[in-house]
């Protein structure tokens, strides 16, 4: 029902490549992610090649390089086969960012047209295991917005070992209209421990010194930057 860049979903065209030659190409703007920076491999969907994000990572990892998996979390399995493949993958990396529309079964076959089974399995699997976890949800008005789906859809993480979430207020990406900043104040008045990134509508460097002020943790801005309206050294950043 809804994606921000439905141009990656074709299997079709693109450039092939080994992954050996794709780490050489990233490797060279090293400089740019310091030390505390790293390699994210994201989609598409990363774990329809599962093979060669293994072993690009495994190439990352050899230079001590942080590496991090943006996945939907569809094609997991609890397949044996499967699993002895993913857990190689698992290793190797450091954090995942797992993109969960919808906790409900039914609504997330209505958003998707498919089930969600295996995506929660995925979710345990790696609270289990104590993987770093990055749970990002996406905010459609009419669709996914309610307090009352959202707080529990949060707690179900948060109670198996989630410690951070980037939730996203959809109808405000990219239109410098301000964040949904009442809804941010009651997420975090629920789970006050919760590191909570806010993301969409910030307009202006006042935006971002008003969800600090509301004891919002970080913020994610991107066009007002862009656009010259964020004074980053009213920020305190260097």
């Amino acid at each position: 029902r809804y994606c921000h860049n439905p141009e990656t979903w074709s299997m079709q065209g693109g450039e092939n490549s080994t992954a050996e030659e794709m780490f050489h190409t990233v490797y060279r703007y090293r400089n740019y992610w310091g030390k505390n920076g790293g390699l994210t491999v994201s989609g598409g969907e990363p774990l329809l090649q599962l093979d060669f994000v293994t072993e690009f990572f495994r190439l990352a990892k050899e230079k001590k390089i942080n590496t991090a998996l943006d996945t939907s979390g569809n094609p997991f399995s609890m397949d044996p086969e499967y699993l002895e493949k993913f857990d190689r993958l698992m290793n190797l990396t450091d954090l995942f960012l797992l993109d969960i529309k919808a906790v409900d079964g039914k609504l997330h076959k209505e958003l998707t047209g498919q089930p969600n089974d295996n995506i929660l399995a995925m979710a345990h699997y790696l609270a289990y295991h104590g993987k770093s976890m990055w749970i990002r949800h996406v905010l459609v008005p009419g669709l996914t917005d309610s307090e009352e789906d959202l707080l529990p859809f949060l707690k179900k993480y948060i109670d198996n070992g989630v410690k951070t979430v980037l939730c996203t207020e959809i109808s405000k990406d990219g239109t410098l209209a301000g964040p949904a900043t009442e809804l941010y104040k009651t997420i975090m008045a629920a789970y006050p421990d919760l590191h909570l990134i806010a993301s969409g509508g910030v307009s202006s460097t006042e935006d971002i010194i008003s969800l600090d002020c509301e004891g919002i943790p970080a913020v994610v801005f991107g066009k007002a930057f862009y656009e010259g309206k964020i004074d980053v050294a009213r920020l305190g950043v260097r």
